[in-house]
């Protein structure tokens, strides 16, 4: 709901070659990993132990701080509602396993961000957060293989993996240092026997880290595949997105599949998870796709931005001949995608016309018809008709973050603000860490006359996403605020205001400490 500024895309943060620092510590890229480890000012190792998990956390803080302001970031509410559906049963089951520590329940983020990339990729980051592309949740075929997925990921965090591989690097980095210093010393005799010197030195060091890796990815694929039953997911996902990866890597991957090179596939992975399978399952067919996932899946494709020719063709994909033969989860995902992009077009009457066919298709079907209820009020939010934005909404549904959003950006158009205020400000107590609800709380309380509480909004907004410089600018300006208006201002918004400037420019030393 909503884009991102456009920019080259060769400066955004969630391109694979871009994202290497953090995709370093998501067990990705070996060869630099030393270099970019000193530019990134790590807390003190030590004697080579793992790091902390407090650590760990300020770690992972200061990399999705970056993810957050780039363009590439998307905060949709009904994908990631549908990621969450996905993420929270593995976290449930991790904790009754005990896979996952009280410890690291409590110190670690657990926070899925989505990247606007077409490619294939996922990717853990220090201190329990979680990158996932939009390519990914397109290409997937069932809820099962994206579980399998964000099991995998959950296991490399809850294994302290990124910790391990930290610790392992530590030991790694004077093996480099000393072949260096070795190959300077013989480069005056014999350039060549220099350069070999230092490759060989780093050679050694990239097969022991190599090694490592390999390790964990399989450690990852074991605690991962354990907890698919326990959080209601069928293990054959775990197979059966092993079978789409090695198709990708027969074809000789394109660059689309960044997830490939990350998480290299062996034949040990593969049949180790083989025969995890029971005899009984092993013959089972993988699960079919549900019509609510297939239209998940079609939203991602769309929102990827895939380029106008694109979106045309899936716009006028319904009306070919052969859609008659699709399976009901095909026919749903066609008429979603057709329907979502033309309205992202701006063809209001295409897009209400295959709604309705698309309405037709799931009618029965209760998840699958809430997300084309979702598609109906935002086509007509997109259109204008805010009236019928609202209408399309089910009554009293402001617990569910997609419909409190929508709701509340119709009633904006409306001037009807006042009616939402009680809902964001629930929804707020229970999730204080939802900038964008944050966001759309200023907004409300502008439209409300109240520009003090305006302005913590959108410090709240800035502080959630760890931008503790802007969200100290906006508490300031609430200071400022609050003393031109007098007598007439909220002395307790003001106060708390003052408080919460306190909080932040603490946290702002300590960010420019750290650097």
């Amino acid at each position: 709901m909503g884009t991102g500024r456009q920019v080259p895309r060769a400066h955004r943060l969630w391109r694979p070659r871009a994202v290497v620092t953090s995709l370093v510590l998501a067990l990705a890229s070996t060869a630099i990993l030393p270099v970019r480890l000193a530019h990134a000012q790590l807390p003190t190792l030590g004697d080579g132990s793992e790091l902390t998990t407090s650590g760990e956390r300020r770690l992972g803080d200061r990399i999705i701080r970056e993810l957050y302001r780039d363009p590439d970031y998307i905060d949709d509410a009904v994908l990631s509602e549908y990621v969450q559906s996905l993420w929270l049963p593995l976290m449930a089951a991790a904790r009754k396993r005990g896979e996952l520590s009280p410890e690291l329940d409590e110190r670690f983020a657990w926070e899925i961000l989505l990247g606007r990339d077409r490619s294939v990729n996922a990717f853990a980051l220090p201190g329990g957060y979680l990158g996932v592309h939009l390519g990914l949740i397109g290409v997937v075929t069932s809820r099962d293989e994206l579980a399998s997925v964000l099991a995998h990921e959950l296991s490399h965090v809850t294994q302290r993996h990124i910790s391990r591989l930290i610790a392992q690097q530590s030991k790694q980095t004077p093996l480099l240092l000393g072949a260096m210093i070795l190959g300077a010393l013989a480069a005056s005799k014999n350039p060549g026997a220099a350069q070999a010197m230092v490759v060989g030195g780093q050679a050694l060091a990239m097969q022991t880290q190599l090694n490592f890796s390999r390790d964990m990815e399989r450690e990852a694929d074991r605690v991962g595949y354990g907890l698919m039953e326990p959080a209601g997911f069928a293990p054959q996902g775990f197979v059966s997105m092993f079978d789409k990866l090695q198709q990708a890597n027969r074809i000789n991957d394109n660059g689309s599949w960044p997830y490939l090179r990350s998480h290299p596939l062996t034949t040990q992975r593969m049949a180790d998870m083989q025969s995890r399978l029971p005899p009984g399952k092993a013959q089972q067919p993988v699960p079919a796709s549900t019509q609510e996932h297939a239209m998940a899946s079609a939203r991602a494709r769309v929102l990827s931005n895939p380029g106008v020719d694109t979106q045309r063709q899936w716009i006028a994909e319904p009306a070919s001949t052969g859609f008659a033969g699709q399976s009901a989860a095909r026919k749903a995902a066609i008429l979603y995608a057709s329907a979502l992009g033309s309205s992202q077009l701006r063809d209001a009457k295409s897009a209400r016309a295959t709604w309705a066919l698309l309405e037709a298709q799931v009618r029965g079907d209760l998840p699958a018809q809430r997300l084309a209820q979702l598609l109906k009020a935002e086509i007509e939010l997109a259109a204008g008709d805010a009236d019928a934005a609202i209408a399309a909404l089910p009554a009293g549904a402001s617990d569910h973050r997609p419909e409190l959003l929508l709701r509340t950006r119709a009633l904006l158009k409306l001037g009807r603000s006042g009616e939402v205020t009680g809902a964001l400000q629930t929804w707020i107590a229970n999730h204080p860490r939802d900038a964008t609800v944050w966001q759309l709380m200023a907004t409300v309380w502008q439209a409300n006359g109240q520009p003090l509480r305006a302005v913590r909004a959108e410090a709240e907004a800035h502080a959630t996403r760890y931008d503790y410089a802007a969200a100290v600018d906006r508490f300031k300006a609430g200071q400022d605020l609050a003393k031109r208006s007098g007598a007439s201002a909220d002395h307790f918004e003001a106060s708390i205001i003052d408080t919460r400037l306190k909080a932040m420019e603490s946290l702002l030393r300590e960010q420019a400490a750290e650097r």
